[in-house]
């Protein structure tokens, strides 16, 4: 007993070709892709790197010290 394909070979092939015709990286092929391989890394990595710049500024001034 056979499945049918979840999508037919014709609309595979045309993805298919699709995609192998853009001329970008790989991971940047899809529509949204941008959003996951960019936009979701830069964002811990922006708030990390001002976390770490205001620490140093308060340090470096004395800011938020305990008696």
């Amino acid at each position: 007993m056979t499945e049918p394909p979840f999508v037919s070979r014709e609309r595979l092939k045309k993805h298919q070709q699709y995609f192998q015709n853009i001329h970008k990286h790989t991971y940047l092929k899809g529509r949204y892709d941008k959003i996951t391989s960019v936009a979701i890394p830069l964002t811990p990595a922006a708030s990390s790197i001002f976390l770490i710049g205001r620490g140093v500024y308060n340090m470096s001034l004395g800011i938020g010290k305990k008696e």
